[in-house]
């Protein structure tokens, strides 16, 4: 929103919360970052992650740090947001076809961030890197959303520059479903990478498609789009 930015919540507010941690006598800080922080990303979105590390870590000693790939559940911002375009949509555009997406289950995560906090001080410090059991391109789970919705669209790839022409009128108008960070996230693979991950945590990961059906029956052709929405 125009009155707080990426780096006032992400940035700023990582430190607010770490530098009143550690002086209330908090043992342990777990910060939800996101794969893919890069200090000099274009995305405004995937700069202030980094700056929230970094003034985390420096205010609260042996912070851990989670970054899940694209977290995805009931509510989600990505798979509720593909199917709520389909019902409108003729023609579905996929930006950055080929991107690679290891989604992650909310729930995985949330047993991730316990699992540091039960673990008498083993993962301070350490940085984790949280991906579902598969690696998907963006048009694969696009496909996926299409067809647990029934809706029949033929899908074309949208170049980024136009992507970015279309992003730069949504970046105008607070909650559109598409803007300048959006695209720049799709310009990268977010899987996960060297660091340890949720078998290091002890958490099986869960298959996206064991999940997805449970709340795309929703946005099926027919469905209840409107409860759903304010479900």
């Amino acid at each position: 929103q125009r009155r707080r930015s990426f780096a006032d919540v992400h940035g700023r507010g990582a430190r607010y919360v770490a530098r009143h941690a550690a002086a209330s006598g908090a043992q342990r800080l777990v910060l939800l970052s996101g794969i893919g922080v890069r200090d000099n990303s274009p995305s405004a979105y995937v700069r202030s992650r980094g700056l929230g590390e970094k003034e985390a870590r420096e205010a609260f000693a042996g912070t851990t740090v989670v970054r899940p790939s694209i977290i995805f559940g009931p509510g989600d911002s990505f798979f509720t947001t593909i199917a709520g375009l389909a019902r409108y949509l003729p023609v579905f555009p996929v930006i950055g076809g080929d991107t690679r997406l290891q989604p992650v289950y909310v729930g995985d995560v949330a047993d991730a961030v316990l699992a540091c906090l039960d673990d008498d001080g083993a993962s301070a410090g350490k940085t984790y890197e949280l991906g579902g059991p598969v690696v998907y391109s963006h048009r694969q789970l696009v496909e996926m959303v299409l067809d647990l919705c029934d809706r029949k669209r033929p899908m074309i790839g949208m170049p980024f520059w136009a992507a970015d022409l279309v992003a730069a009128i949504g970046s105008l108008v607070p909650g559109a479903p598409l803007d300048r960070n959006a695209v720049e996230l799709l310009r990268r693979d977010n899987v996960a990478g060297s660091a340890p991950g949720l078998a290091a945590l002890g958490v099986a990961p869960t298959a996206v498609e064991s999940i997805l059906p449970t709340y795309m029956d929703r946005f099926r052709r027919g469905g209840r789009w409107k409860q759903a929405r304010l479900a």
